[in-house]
């Protein structure tokens, strides 16, 4: 009798494990990243450092950089701290992630800005302390390579549309 006990429970756990989906061993955890993503998002948008709402919040500014980057999972009570600091819901930090409904439909939402979640990915990041960590003045130099490096993009991009209607490839300007 105790051992039909005992295989109908070692059945029952092994449909269970079938059921429930292993976490990838490797990396952090999709959500983990989506709040890290948002409490830097977040961040950006009020203005705020790093080491302003780490402070805030009591703790050091490299694991709120954990945090951030998913390096390190965050307490209930430290989003709770985070989303204080920041003055908005808890919820906040996880819309948007697959699966979280929106049942309270009254938190407005913040505008998403393609620039403030490039700078809050770890390339915007990274890309940010490299400049930060040249002269001033070659900084506003590679600022203005950056920005002239854009506008001669745009102006290529809208003289691809003028070939197709007709106009000079830019072969043809150069040689004029």
């Amino acid at each position: 009798m105790q051992q039909r006990k005992a295989a109908s429970e070692s059945k029952r756990f092994r449909r269970l494990q079938t059921q429930i989906k292993p976490k990838a061993k490797n990396g952090p955890h999709p959500a983990d990243q989506h709040v890290g993503r948002q409490v830097a998002m977040l961040r950006i948008q009020s203005d705020v450092t790093q080491v302003q709402l780490a402070k805030a919040i009591g703790i050091s500014f490299q694991q709120l950089q954990k945090y951030e980057n998913a390096r390190n999972r965050v307490s209930a009570s430290m989003l709770y701290e985070i989303a204080t600091s920041l003055g908005v819901p808890v919820g906040r930090l996880f819309e948007g992630l697959p699966g979280n409904d929106r049942a309270n439909g009254n938190v407005p939402l913040l505008p998403v800005d393609e620039r403030i979640a490039f700078i809050a990915s770890a390339e915007g990041r990274c890309l940010i302390e490299g400049l930060l960590r040249l002269h001033p003045r070659v900084r506003r130099r590679v600022s203005a390579l950056i920005t002239a490096l854009g506008e001669e993009l745009a102006s290529s991009d809208a003289c691809d549309g003028n070939e197709m209607a007709g106009g000079d490839t830019p072969a043809q300007r150069e040689a004029v």
